[in-house]
């Protein structure tokens, strides 16, 4: 088994690249979908988060109301530390079964928004950042999402640097091309994934 770390800022395409991997036979571990389950209606996660931040955080049919959550956490960092600890935790569980689950010859792709910020590159055999430039991400954001142009400066400036994601990069995707190309990569990095895959380094 080959265990890979995908990241990129937002807007990068990270999303686009982690989906062709996949059509070419990666098995597919999305951290924020995990993040969502965990704190499902019913779930202990979803019970901790309540009994840390109050019950005005569920929405009216019980389930977690993001937005309210997102406007306490993300301008208090000792709020968000905490959401944190309880989030990462359960996120890492799932993850690791997973990722036991997958074949042993798999190439499991673990797609990490925040890899680079949470210092979490030394966990994975490979590490593949989805790169962009600034003005490409700002571009999908106001342009494809729909976001402000204040709000898309605002996530990006609250993640890692372009230099420090690449820092700690084994592979770069270069995502400021047509589609075309991107695949074109995408198939290159594959096939550098399933030989590192079948022909493992020794330790």
């Amino acid at each position: 088994m080959l265990t890979v770390g995908l990241t990129g800022g937002i807007g990068a395409g990270k999303s686009e690249v982690s989906r062709l991997l996949v059509e070419r036979g990666a098995v597919l571990i999305d951290a924020d979908r995990i993040a969502r389950e965990v704190v499902e209606p019913g779930t202990p996660g979803l019970a901790v988060v309540v009994e840390a931040f109050g019950e005005e955080i569920l929405a009216e049919d019980g389930s977690l109301d993001r937005p309210r959550l997102g406007a306490l956490v993300f301008s208090d960092p000792e709020k968000l530390a905490t959401l944190n600890s309880i989030v990462h935790p359960l996120v890492g569980a799932r993850s690791r079964e997973l990722e036991e689950a997958a074949p042993e010859d798999a190439v499991v792709v673990h797609d990490v928004p925040l890899l680079t910020e949470n210092g979490l590159a030394p966990l994975y055999d490979v590490v593949i950042v989805v790169d962009a430039s600034p003005g490409t991400q700002l571009d999908r954001l106001v342009r494809l999402r729909g976001m402000s142009e204040e709000d898309a400066r605002a996530r990006m400036a609250a993640q890692a640097t372009r230099e420090q994601r690449r820092a700690v990069a084994d592979i770069v995707i270069d995502n400021d091309v047509p589609l075309d190309a991107l695949e074109r990569r995408a198939e290159e990095v594959w096939a550098d994934l399933v030989r590192r895959a079948r022909h493992p380094r020794p330790e």
